[in-house]
């Protein structure tokens, strides 16, 4: 099974959870990624808002789950990404990895979170004290994703 889901609506982290672990294997590893305050000189993250380019980033979503699910034998990969505004403490992202051992899903599931960083069309912009400003990627990010 692979399940990926761009939506506005806010994630179910136990409904996720209990989809992949229908999948039989014996091994079943998450992440998910929260909203940060960041508070920093200009203050609080209020908002998020993350804007994407819709039918591309679920295929470039897809095509990540594809290549988890080849690489490392997995019974299942689940993709949610969160879109629209979404304040501090929000989920904005689950990734969910099914597989015979755990070593298999705990490196698949990093491979997810490492490459979806990067290989997906989203577009961040952060709110704080009122004023909008657009979230450059990081370079952390590119060195994650490299390791793959």
């Amino acid at each position: 099974m692979i399940r990926v889901v761009v939506d506005r609506e806010p994630i179910d982290v136990a409904a996720e959870l209990a989809l992949i672990e229908r999948e039989g294997a014996g091994a079943v590893a998450s992440f998910t990624g929260l909203v940060r305050a960041d508070a920093g000189a200009e203050g609080a993250v209020e908002t998020l808002e993350l804007e994407h380019y819709p039918g591309a980033t679920e295929a470039a979503l897809r095509t990540l789950a594809d290549e988890a699910v080849t690489r490392w034998s997995l019974a299942g990969a689940t993709i949610v990404h969160r879109v629209g505004p979404m304040r501090a403490g929000e989920r904005i992202v689950f990734v969910g990895t099914a597989a015979p051992h755990r070593g298999a899903a705990l490196d698949a599931c990093a491979f997810l979170i490492d490459r979806l960083k990067t290989d997906a069309p989203f577009w961040k912009r952060e709110v704080r004290g009122g004023h909008g400003t657009w979230v450059e990627a990081r370079d952390t990010d590119e060195v994650a994703a490299r390791r793959w």
